[in-house]
C-alpha cells in the first residue's frame, strides 16, 4: 500500500477531533509538483527560492502542529496515568479490608475499561508521531528527486529534535499500563493455568470489540509495517517494530469477528 492511502486509511479510523492534526501530505506533494513543473534553477533561481521558501513554511507550519497536539495529549496522559493508579490503589484498599466482592468487581470492570482505552489512545499517540515522521521523510525525499534540492538532510535532522518525535514518556507509560493489565487487572490465579494469550482472549471478549480497541491494534499492525517496508529506508528510518509475540493483537485476531484493515 503507498503511503498517501496507507495515511488517509489511518486519518479515517482515529478520533474525529485528531484527523486534522496529521501531515497535508497531498497538499505539500501539490506544492512539489507545481515547484518541478516550473523552469529549470539556473533559469530562475529567483522564483525558485521563493517557491522552495513556500514549502519550508509549510513544513515548519506542519511541525509546530504536530509539537502542539502531541505535547498536549502527553500532558493529558501524566494526568490521567496517575488518576488511574490512584483509582486501582483505592479499589485494592477496598478489597484488603474486606469490602463488598461485587462492589469491588463493578468498579475493576469500568477501571479494566479505561485501562484499556487509555493503552489504546496512548498507541494511537506513538502511531501519530511515526506516521507524520514517515510522511515527512517520504515528502522531503520526494522533494529533493523532483527539484534538485538539498532539504531532506539538514530537515530530517531538525525533525529528530521535535517533541512530536520524542516518545520516551509515552512508550514508558505504555509498558507500565500493560504491567498493570497483566499484573493488577488480569491477573494468573494460582489455581488456574492460563496463559497470556488466553488472557488476552478474556479482555477481548468482556470489552466491546470495535472503537478504540480495534484502532488500537490497526495502529500496531500499521507501525510494524511502516518500519518494515519503506520506500525510504536509510539512516533516517524508524526501527524494525516486532509485534509477533503480542498476545493482545494475537487474541484480537482470533476473537474479532470484524477483520482488521
Amino acid at each position: 500500500m503507498k503511503f498517501g492511502k496507507r495515511l488517509k486509511q489511518q486519518i479515517e479510523e482515529t478520533f474525529p477531533t485528531w484527523r486534522d492534526q496529521f501531515l497535508c501530505y497531498k497538499e505539500l506533494k501539490k506544492l512539489i509538483k507545481l515547484i518541478s513543473s516550473a523552469l529549470p534553477i539556473a533559469a530562475e533561481p529567483t522564483k525558485h527560492g521563493k517557491a522552495e521558501a513556500e514549502f519550508v513554511y509549510m513544513l515548519n507550519n506542519e511541525i509546530d502542529k504536530f509539537n502542539a497536539f502531541f505535547m498536549e495529549q502527553e500532558e493529558d496522559f501524566i494526568i490521567r496515568h496517575k488518576e488511574l493508579q490512584q483509582r486501582i490503589k483505592r479499589v485494592m484498599d477496598k478489597r484488603s479490608s474486606n469490602g463488598s466482592r461485587t462492589e469491588y468487581n463493578d468498579e475493576m470492570a469500568k477501571i479494566r475499561k479505561d485501562v484499556v482505552d487509555f493503552h489504546g489512545e496512548m498507541v494511537l499517540l506513538e502511531n501519530y508521531s511515526n506516521i507524520n515522521f514517515t510522511g515527512l521523510a517520504k515528502i522531503l525525499k520526494k522533494y529533493d528527486k523532483r527539484t534538485g534540492g538539498l532539504l531532506r538532510l539538514p530537515f530530517i535532522q531538525k525533525v529528530l529534535k521535535q517533541p512530536f518525535f520524542t516518545t520516551d514518556l509515552i512508550s514508558n507509560l505504555v509498558k507500565e499500563c500493560e504491567n498493570t493489565i497483566d499484573e493488577v487487572l488480569f491477573p494468573i490465579e494460582e489455581d488456574r493455568e492460563e496463559t497470556k494469550e488466553q488472557k488476552g482472549a478474556i479482555m477481548v471478549a468482556t470489552e466491546p470489540v470495535k472503537g478504540i480497541f480495534r484502532n488500537t491494534v490497526a495502529a500496531l499492525l500499521t507501525m510494524e509495517e511502516i518500519r518494515r517496508v519503506s520506500s525510504t529506508k536509510d539512516h533516517f528510518s524508524l526501527p524494525p517494530l516486532n509485534l509477533s509475540h503480542s498476545h493482545l493483537i494475537h487474541s484480537f485476531q482470533l476473537n474479532s469477528p470484524i477483520p482488521i484493515l
